[in-house]
């Protein structure tokens, strides 16, 4: 089984030398816009693969000079993959950590249980697997009287001075540019300290305390003058959420409106990220900036599409003059004109939009992103979580759907840990209520949905614990019923509705299981049953840890191992993007429209998702209801086309194709 195939999807569309200059004349002018030095890789498990070797690496320096290390470790989830490597070399080659002194950057405060602290966690994910002493560790206490606060912080400032200095400061990133949770207006010589954690932040830790509700006000935290003191700072981020504030962070100005861009001040910084981290950095997104580039379709695409938003032109009215005044001479020179690109590009994205997105039967395909035959075509579409389908592309579903395909649709998660508990409780008093009305000698359920009710409401505890699997049923049976409803509004037929169950989600908790073999089984079962001509899947790429990229990683490795058979040799694999943002316009190559009814239709599908609707635990940072980002997405992608110059719809789904990798 090949795992993690997802992580390549990126390579298709970045040519190494932007990421990987081939000598140090290259790197710098590559870089020239970039503040911090910045080292990008092809993936997170290589980055940290890379990370784990520098920091074995700096350890063994000590040892031979019989000398400790002092390690500073963040929270959050990026450090992971990190961890799970370091572990490796440790049992592989023997690293001992004896030698190796850790301090927390932060840790919640205050706390209500020990398995919400950043201590535990880092325990789970690392230093319980490692030789490092007990004696060896030092944390903030989230459990202290806040009157013994400022002394501890004091004592904690001077025990990094008694060990000699922070070696080695490793840190992640927040979406608002915190580190350590230090947030806008900290001061550049603060130490360490209690702060109250700003909106943002919250809800970013918000998935570890279940709700943004339970999360502590504040941390306890190194400043950022503790951070710049240290003699080597490391920055790490993953994944395409993050490309925004890294590209802030590294090419913007210093300011302490984004505490990470201090580190633009320190002598001994880098960053460390993936390319889809990078994503906005100048050399990856706008190489023609800072280098000659390997000109392809997506990058021509994507320079006119930028150069059409700076000059505010639609295509066809771009001239030379606009070419040679923002860097793009390069074209002109390869196709001798301003008009030559134009039309070039334009018909490349005309051709992209179709209302067809099956393959229009006895029709010329030639020039159309799906092919005419088979019809109907046996379709697949893979939902992450039983809303998934319809947030994203909705309209496109119904339009298969009333175009005759044969449609099915696989739920790959029960997505029972977003059901909050007051939407259980709704539902067993509707139960008890039905049994009192019909059933009144059947003492079983009705006992059972009281037994429920009361824990829920008088019993039910924050403390880490894994979900019970009576109230784990009903939310996932909540969830299953609402997919159900809204397939059969979309035109689904109730035989080709599929509720996968992945065992990989169902811990009963927000930490899931890594993506195991069974899981891959279940999607390879389907894809054989059905052998499908046209398979949608979720193409989330933004978080590397998220349940969307599992279940990516999951269909991409049961199409991995079934790719040669010859049905799936003439299967099309297309990726939708989620709520939160659309694939960009050079990589569009099946657009969508959706009349305005169509719309309405998929805000109806969207609004059967009841459980989803306003009260769904993780709503993420953005307030709006999931129809809400869904419609404004889709409007967002049809305005881009019209201003390109192209036809005017009311909203457009976007789609990529992904070629199975050989």
């Amino acid at each position: 089984m090949r795992e993690n195939l997802s992580s390549q999807i990126t390579l298709t569309r970045i040519p190494e030398k932007y990421y990987k200059p081939e000598n140090e004349f290259e790197y710098s002018v590559m870089t020239r816009f970039e503040k911090i030095p910045t080292h990008i890789y092809a993936s997170m498990n290589e980055g940290s693969m890379h990370l784990a070797n520098e920091i074995a690496g700096e350890i063994r320096n000590k040892q031979k000079a019989e000398k400790n290390f002092v390690l500073v470790l963040p929270g959050g989830r990026s450090p992971h993959t990190l961890f799970q490597h370091l572990i490796a070399i440790h049992k592989k080659e023997k690293l001992s950590f004896k030698n190796v002194i850790i301090f927390l950057l932060y840790e919640f405060y205050p706390l209500t249980n020990a398995t919400n602290s950043n201590l535990h966690q880092l325990q789970e994910a690392f230093l319980n697997h490692v030789d490092i002493p007990e004696k060896n560790i030092f944390h903030p206490d989230g459990f202290m009287n806040k009157n013994d606060i400022y002394d501890f912080c004091q004592r904690y400032e001077q025990k990094i001075k008694d060990f000699g200095g922070i070696d080695y400061m490793l840190l992640g990133i927040g979406m608002a540019g915190t580190v350590g949770l230090n947030s806008a207006g900290a001061s550049i010589n603060s130490h360490t300290h209690l702060v109250l954690m700003d909106n943002t932040s919250r809800k970013e830790s918000a998935q570890l305390f279940s709700s943004i509700e339970n999360v502590p006000a504040g941390v306890i935290t190194m400043g950022l003058g503790t951070i710049m003191e240290a003699k080597k700072v490391v920055m790490m981020s993953w994944g395409e959420n993050k490309a925004a504030i890294i590209r802030q962070t590294i090419e913007g100005p210093a300011t302490d409106a984004l505490p990470s861009t201090c580190l633009q001040h320190h002598s001994n910084a880098k960053v460390i990220i993936d390319l889809s981290s990078a994503y906005n950095l100048t050399r990856i997104s706008h190489p023609w900036l800072v280098t000659n580039c390997e000109w392809d379709n997506k990058l021509i695409r994507r320079a006119i599409v930028w150069l059409c938003q700076l000059t505010g032109k639609p295509i066809l009215k771009l001239t030379n003059k606009d070419y040679s005044e923002h860097g793009l001479g390069e074209l002109l020179a390869i196709y001798g004109s301003a008009y030559n690109v134009n039309i070039k590009i334009f018909n490349d994205i005309q051709h992209t939009i179709t209302g067809w997105p099956g393959g229009k039967p006895n029709a010329d395909d030639s020039n159309r992103p799906e092919r005419a035959e088979p019809y109907p075509k046996k379709i697949i579409v893979f939902s992450p979580h039983p809303d998934d389908d319809v947030i994203s592309m909705g309209g496109t579903f119904r339009r298969l759907c009333d175009q005759n395909h044969i449609v099915h649709v696989a739920y790959q998660t029960s997505g029972n840990i977003a059901v909050g508990d007051e939407e259980v409780v709704r539902y067993c008093e509707y139960l008890q209520d039905v049994c009192n009305k019909y059933s009144p000698e059947d003492n079983n359920i009705k006992s059972k949905a009281k037994e429920i009710i009361h824990y829920l409401r008088h019993e039910k505890k924050e403390d880490g614990t894994p979900e019970r699997p009576d109230v784990l049923f009903m939310k996932g049976t909540i969830r299953r019923e609402e997919a159900r409803h809204a397939s059969r509004y979309s035109g689904l037929k109730d035989e080709n509705i599929h509720f996968l169950d992945l065992p990989f989600y169902e811990t009963g908790l927000v930490k899931k299981k890594a993506l195991g073999k069974e899981d891959v089984e279940i999607v390879k079962k389907l894809l054989l049953e059905v052998k499908p001509d046209q398979i949608f899947v979720a193409g989330d790429l933004a978080d590397p840890h998220g349940t969307h990229k599992v279940c990516l990683d999951a269909v991409l490795a049961a199409i991995d191992e079934v790719k040669d058979r010859e049905w799936m040799k003439n299967c099309r694999v297309w990726m939708y993007r989620g709520a939160w943002a659309e694939w960009e316009m050079d990589h569009i190559e099946m657009a969508v429209p959706i009349s305005p009814e169509e719309l309405r239709l998929k805000r109806n599908a969207i609004l059967k998702h009841q459980s989803q609707a306003e009260s769904a635990p993780y709503l993420g940072d953005d307030e709006r209801l999931f129809w809400q980002r869904a419609e404004d997405r889709n409007r967002a992608t049809a305005e881009i086309y019209k201003q390109l110059g192209l036809a005017a719809y009311e909203a457009i789904e976007a789609f990529v194709q992904y070629i199975p990798i050989r």
